[in-house]
């Protein structure tokens, strides 16, 4: 048929014994995109074929079959090595389904202690003032999944007004000017994250203008002094007698005048005339 593309499938996602919910949440629209999931869910029965099968009846007998086997291998290749040990016997893809999740899921009890932990684990989170709005956010969602993976409903509301009352100071001016032009109750997770990451984005920005300024600035100063230091040694300058050399005509803090001085004072009391006696 003109237009049809046929959809070629990458390798499965591998389960490890973590993170099951997530797992099973991919596995099972890998199955459904080669349309097996079908053959796990069911796990219908494929009847004999009666003696004089029509073509149709051999057909559909043979696609059946073959979705079966096609599904278990898929479970076969979509977990460890360890873990394959445990179902290689099971017969079916319906049986490796049904004890991956009583295994690793567990039960409803210890998905509510799951649930209440991640909600403690979530209502603990704040922002650090050297943490970017991207890294906050990430670290807020990552709990809210792991929630909404265990079948808990998570509200964005609720990540969003975590937000609002988390952030440091300096995103209260950002804050006031949303609060102003629109209802925080009804703003969406991705509006208010944007908003935030632009005006972080603005400060990033000023903030290396300074600093790139401070630079010049400092490079700039140290060029002109070097030069006036230059100059005045040049035009007989007089300054403070030197401890060492007793001269005046140039500055004591510079290091190579000093060492310069010491050497003199050596040649002065004899001490490099020895030197080069010996």
């Amino acid at each position: 048929m003109e237009g049809d593309t046929s959809y070629v499938a990458g390798p499965p996602p591998i389960f490890d014994g973590e993170d099951y919910k997530l797992w099973a949440a991919r596995i099972t629209i890998h199955l459904e995109a080669l349309d097996l999931w079908e053959a796990v869910e069911e796990n219908y029965d494929v009847p004999e074929l009666p003696s004089n099968p029509a073509m149709t009846q051999i057909k559909i007998h043979r696609e059946r079959k073959t979705k079966k086997a096609k599904a278990k291998n898929c479970l076969f290749s979509a977990v460890s090595k360890i873990i394959f040990t445990r179902i290689m016997n099971l017969k079916s893809a319906k049986e490796i389904w049904d004890y991956l999740k009583s295994e690793y899921q567990g039960c409803e009890r210890t998905k509510g202690m799951q649930v209440l932990n991640l909600g403690r684990e979530f209502e603990m989170q704040s922002m650090k003032e050297t943490e970017t709005i991207k890294g906050y956010t990430d670290r807020l969602l990552s709990i809210a999944n792991k929630v909404r993976l265990l079948g808990k409903d998570f509200l964005d509301e609720r990540i969003v007004q975590k937000i609002l009352v988390t952030v440091p100071k300096k995103y209260e001016s950002k804050i006031s000017a949303l609060e102003e032009s629109k209802d925080l109750s009804t703003i969406t997770l991705g509006e208010l994250i944007n908003a935030l990451q632009a005006q972080e984005q603005r400060r990033m920005m000023r903030q290396e203008e300074v600093v790139q300024g401070a630079f010049h600035m400092k490079a700039q100063s140290t060029w002109k002094n070097k030069k006036l230091e230059g100059f005045s040694e040049q035009q007989g300058e007089t300054f403070p007698p030197c401890p060492h050399c007793k001269k005046t005509n140039h500055p004591q803090k510079k290091m190579l005048v000093e060492v310069r001085c010491q050497v003199q004072k050596m040649w002065r009391y004899g001490t490099c005339r020895a030197n080069l006696q010996v």
